[in-house]
């Protein structure tokens, strides 16, 4: 079971924005951000280490579990805006040292991101959640997800089955479901039941694709039909039927 940390990140969410209010320098943020890591998410002192060296550079703040280190921290200043680029020297040190895990925040800002390495793609992260404790914010929408960073859910593998919940909602993993030899064979059916007309999956599939944003798009990738696995002696692979060129595509 998931923590319930709201009364704690109430106080520290009144403390964060009075810091950045004040416009506090970066060291100042990252003592509180220890005090909170310990208070709110139940670390050990010893189990947030600062200034921890990695192959000759050094990542603002670590969580470690049982002395393995879970997540690396790039800590900015409270007043300081967060943008994605900031997060690049904790994304080359989870990736570098097999982390899976980095967090961007200045205490009134959280963003978490899941890194992975690909020999082709190279570094990747993606956000898992973008969450913000500023005045007129809902905290208890971001006390749900920096729960997730808890000790004890990072422990009990909480984390990890939020990311793979997450990771199968995407509209790359639903868009790979819908285009599915067979789920359109049901649609067509449905389709010729309800208009009495049968349509080509292929003009189907088109239209289905235009239903969904530029965005969900991209992130599918180009539009591919997949076929039903066949019974074989060796290993079956999963065709692809490419969509017309004159249909549209994804990106």
């Amino acid at each position: 079971m998931i923590p319930n940390i709201k009364p704690g990140l109430r106080k520290y969410a009144r403390r964060f924005n009075e810091l950045r209010a004040q416009k506090v320098n970066e060291s100042e943020t990252v003592a509180r951000l220890r005090e909170f890591f310990s208070d709110v998410l139940g670390y050990k002192d010893m189990e947030v280490s600062s200034e921890t060296e990695m192959k000759g550079k050094y990542v603002d703040l670590c969580l470690k579990i049982d002395n393995n280190i879970e997540m690396v921290v790039e800590a900015k200043a409270a007043a300081v805006q967060l943008r994605a680029r900031q997060v690049e020297q904790a994304k080359h040190y989870a990736s570098e040292n097999g982390f899976q895990w980095a967090l961007l925040t200045n205490g009134v800002d959280w963003n978490l991101y899941h890194v992975t390495f690909d020999e082709t793609d190279g570094i990747e992260y993606t956000p898992a959640f973008i969450i913000s404790l500023a005045e007129g914010s809902d905290l208890d929408a971001a006390a749900e997800n920096l729960a997730l960073l808890h000790r004890r859910s990072i422990a009990k593998g909480e984390l990890e089955r939020f990311w793979e919940r997450k990771s199968a909602l995407c509209a790359g993993s639903i868009g790979k479901a819908i285009f599915h030899e067979s789920v359109l064979s049901v649609l067509r059916r449905e389709i010729r039941r309800s208009c009495d007309v049968l349509i080509d999956p292929e003009d189907l599939a088109v239209a289905v694709h235009d239903l969904f944003t530029q965005e969900a798009r991209e992130e599918m990738g180009p539009l591919r039909i997949r076929k039903r696995r066949k019974k074989a002696k060796s290993q079956p692979v999963t065709k692809l039927t490419p969509v017309p060129r004159s249909a549209p595509v994804f990106g």
